[in-house]
């Protein structure tokens, strides 16, 4: 049985998605999947938004908001550590709270996806995903991601290394 995803907008950050970007970057939750190990001043994020070219060539990465039929938010999908000699980059996705376990992070994935292959040429899109977030894993495995390797003590969380999983995608 098929599922059918919802609908989504993706598009570029606007100076208006401030708040919503400044909610998501210091979400204590989402740095123990992530780098991200500091909070985010709202001036720092102003000044990305302001900067940034929007050209995955200048910046290494892409940001784009992902909205819902309605226009709403609904989350944040980055491609970033773009690899422009061997065409790969990595994906990193979050759901806001509200709108989590409703097909928005397939469906935002399915669209990277096609943008990846289609527009930027990508031979390879992966993402480093600590091996105990079963959601996650299961999400990208979904997608069409291999696991490929498993990377000892990847992430810290402040107290503890973990584990992460390699997942790839070959374009």
């Amino acid at each position: 049985m098929t599922s059918i995803l919802p609908t989504i907008h993706l598009r570029a950050i606007e100076p208006e998605d401030l708040d919503v970007l400044y909610t998501i970057e210091n979400d204590t939750k989402v740095w123990n999947v992530s780098t991200t190990n500091v909070p985010y001043s709202r001036y720092v994020l102003y000044d990305y938004v302001a900067n940034a070219k929007n050209d995955i060539y200048a910046d290494k990465q892409v940001r784009m908001m992902i909205e819902d039929e309605h226009h709403n938010v609904v989350g944040i999908v980055d491609i970033i550590n773009f690899d422009p000699k061997n065409m790969r980059a990595e994906v990193g996705i979050v759901i806001k709270q509200d709108y989590r376990n409703k097909g928005y992070a397939l469906a935002t994935i399915t669209r990277i996806k096609a943008y990846a292959a289609n527009i930027l040429h990508l031979h390879q899109l992966y993402a480093c995903i600590n091996k105990d977030n079963e959601k996650s894993l299961a999400l990208f495995e979904k997608s069409g991601f291999i696991k490929s390797n498993e990377l000892k003590d990847w992430l810290f969380d402040g107290k503890k290394y973990h584990n992460a999983l390699l997942m790839q995608l070959f374009l």
